[in-house]
């Protein structure tokens, strides 16, 4: 772990890449804490299961009382034998498509779990430095709670990200590429627009082994790209504005419930929980969530091939 100094940031951005969710930008103080350096990885994700048998969401049959919750009003009831264990893979496309349609390049795929993060045939054999996936909410507080520490507050996370550049539209500076170095594990749209892939190559659009790329100014790798990373605070959309309403903020603790009117559909207060960082999946073209102050909500009993975590102490 690294020692994150205490401080006073500017949180979320009024940038123009910013997108509403990340807006107002506003003044937060944060004391100091620790952080991992990195991601956590199989290895430490399988000893945390050696030692104590725990069995991950995606290796359970889902509960139809929690699923519920995260689908449209009136959904009925599927089959018992469609209720299996599995996780969400990214299977990608053969062609360009309408990008509005995200289950047009994700599966439920029966069988997949962070031991086989593409499903049952996959492995993460050769992975060990590789960040765990398909791991819910859930499952980092178990790990959390095994290890003795917790999962960062948004507050943290966004200021331990930064690494003490102020409102720098990447945790490395302003340029996507400096002197054409990539600097994160993302879709730069080298070999095809996002999200088209060759299917017999999709394990090639995955996670890279932990600080493959530089780290921040703090020393932390990957604090964005590589995979989605929880944090400990529920999401909603209007988080920053219902900030700005009250005193300054010093180490916030973030929301008491879920908002999230911007996915059509489904029920604005399906609990979910924030996620920073991006991932591999995320271009200029569709998601552009490799910025410090980028943010999502996500189905906290979910595992996805894109979200890991990290851990934080004090």
């Amino acid at each position: 772990m690294l020692w994150i100094r205490e401080g006073e940031f500017i949180m979320g951005s009024d940038d123009r890449l910013a997108r509403p969710n990340e807006k107002p930008a506003h003044k937060v103080r944060v004391h100091g804490f620790w952080m991992d350096r990195t991601v956590v990885t199989n290895a430490q994700f399988a000893k945390f299961v050696s030692a104590t048998g725990y069995v991950t969401t995606a290796e359970r049959v889902p509960n139809w009382e929690t699923l519920k919750l995260q689908l449209p009003p009136g959904t009925p009831k599927p089959p018992d034998d469609v209720l299996v264990p599995g996780a969400m893979v990214f299977v990608g496309t053969d062609r360009p498509v309408d990008l509005d349609d995200y289950t047009q390049w994700w599966r439920y795929v029966p069988g997949a779990n962070w031991r086989h993060p593409q499903g049952p045939e996959s492995s993460i054999e050769g992975k060990a430095d590789y960040p765990v996936v398909e791991v819910s909410f859930e499952d980092a507080l178990a790990y959390a709670d095994w290890v003795g520490k917790r999962l960062p507050t948004e507050a943290e996370w966004e200021y331990a990200a930064r690494g003490g550049l102020a409102q720098r539209t990447y945790t490395w500076g302003d340029t996507f590429a400096p002197k054409g170095q990539k600097m994160a594990n993302v879709w730069d749209g080298a070999d095809q627009p996002f999200p088209v892939i060759d299917p017999k190559g999709v394990e090639q659009h995955g996670a890279t082994r932990v600080c493959t790329f530089p780290p921040n100014g703090y020393g932390l790798c990957d604090m964005t790209g590589n995979v989605w990373q929880w944090t400990g605070d529920w999401y909603r959309a209007d988080a920053f504005s219902l900030a700005l309403k009250g005193p300054q903020a010093i180490d916030p603790i973030g929301p008491g419930n879920s908002y999230d009117p911007d996915e059509a559909g489904m029920p604005v207060d399906a609990p979910k929980r924030t996620i920073r960082g991006g991932s591999f999946l995320c271009s200029k073209e569709y998601c552009l969530s490799y910025r410090p102050s980028a943010r999502r909500g996500s189905d906290p009993d979910t595992g996805m091939s894109h979200t890991g975590f990290r851990l934080v102490s004090r």
